[in-house]
């Protein structure tokens, strides 16, 4: 997905420049999910919970996810890495809960490119890994795609 750098779809053998994921200055967290684990919603939740350290207040729904991945203050760093393992298996045979995860991270990363910082300060972003067998990635891209094209974009 070229239109969107910061987001990136490849094969679970491949390996990603790691100038494509870490800045060159500034704290990086890297959290790392299993899709296998991903059944349902909840488990969604439940994952991402775990591995980005929700706050307590976390509403345990896509409108609570969307304004966490959102803020990320809570983590103390400045960038943000997400790789999410077996992208291709996350909430199998519910295709409209897989639309709201993929347009909920694309608009939490298309939110982190729009960030203003101060004049000399390097922007703190949010990148996002999806691994999967090979055979997956033309369909995940095509639907991540699709995705993007529905997506509103965020207010400057």
């Amino acid at each position: 997905m070229h239109a969107v750098p910061w987001f990136h779809v490849v094969s679970e053998p491949a390996a990603l420049p790691v100038d494509l994921l870490l800045p060159r200055t500034g704290r990086t967290y890297v959290a790392r999910l299993d899709g296998r684990e991903m059944r349902d919603a909840d488990a969604v939740f439940q994952q991402f919970y775990d591995a980005l350290r929700l706050p307590d207040y976390f509403g345990w729904n896509w409108d609570a996810l969307s304004d966490c991945l959102r803020d990320l203050t809570w983590l103390s760093t400045d960038h943000h890495v997400l790789i999410i393992e077996a992208a291709d298996e996350v909430l199998p045979g519910d295709v409209r809960g897989q639309r709201l995860l993929f347009a909920t991270l694309l608009r939490a990363g298309r939110r982190w490119s729009f960030m203003r910082k101060p004049e000399g300060a390097e922007r703190g972003g949010l990148v996002v890994v999806m691994s999967c067998d090979a055979a997956s990635v033309p369909p995940l891209k095509e639907q991540l795609r699709s995705c993007l094209e529905g997506a509103p974009h965020p207010p400057r």
